[in-house]
């Protein structure tokens, strides 16, 4: 197991969004495709973008700073800060939109989203099967932001989906 040191982990009362799918692969090719940056960059991106960009340091502490550009060339800078590993079970991380130096910045689209969300991915094989679940928690958000996250979850649910998607077609050829 690998820690972050001196991060507690900071919950704001609201509803989580909790996602998951099963994929038929092994856990540990379905780690790898989201441990490795070079995998990531296949795959982690909403269906029609594509990630341009991305530099990662995959330890606690470490960054994943990451561009997706939009299919008329727009770009969507964001990046995680990873705040707990164990291999290859879950993953902890704080995720938010940046600019490109990895300055934090507000959802490009959603003025009111929270800045920071904290990531929680497990990871857990049966069968040959991978299942994957992702759940969202805002961290210090103000009442606006909590609210604009808790009616967001159908569209983050479409999101997820597609996501998921480019991820089961990446696994499948890898």
């Amino acid at each position: 197991m690998i820690t972050a040191k001196n991060n507690p982990v900071e919950q704001t009362a609201g509803q989580d969004f909790i996602i998951t799918r099963t994929f038929d692969a092994p856990r540990e090719v379905v780690w790898k495709a989201w441990t490795e940056r070079e995998r990531l960059m296949e795959w982690f991106s909403p269906k029609g973008f594509t990630m341009s960009s991305a530099k990662m340091d995959f330890r606690p502490g470490g960054m994943f700073h990451y561009c997706l550009r939009s299919p008329d060339g727009k770009e969507m800078w964001g990046k995680f800060i990873y705040r707990e590993i164990i291999a290859p079970e879950k993953i902890v991380l704080v995720n938010s939109f940046s600019d490109k130096d990895g300055g934090l910045t507000r959802h490009p689209f959603a003025a009111t989203w929270p800045l920071e969300m904290l990531t929680e991915t497990t990871f857990a094989e049966s069968d040959g099967k991978t299942t994957v679940t992702v759940k969202w928690t805002t961290m210090n958000a103000m009442a606006e932001e909590q609210k604009t996250f808790d009616s967001s979850h159908d569209g983050m649910t479409q999101g997820w989906t597609g996501t998921f998607e480019q991820l089961a077609e990446y696994l499948a050829k890898a």
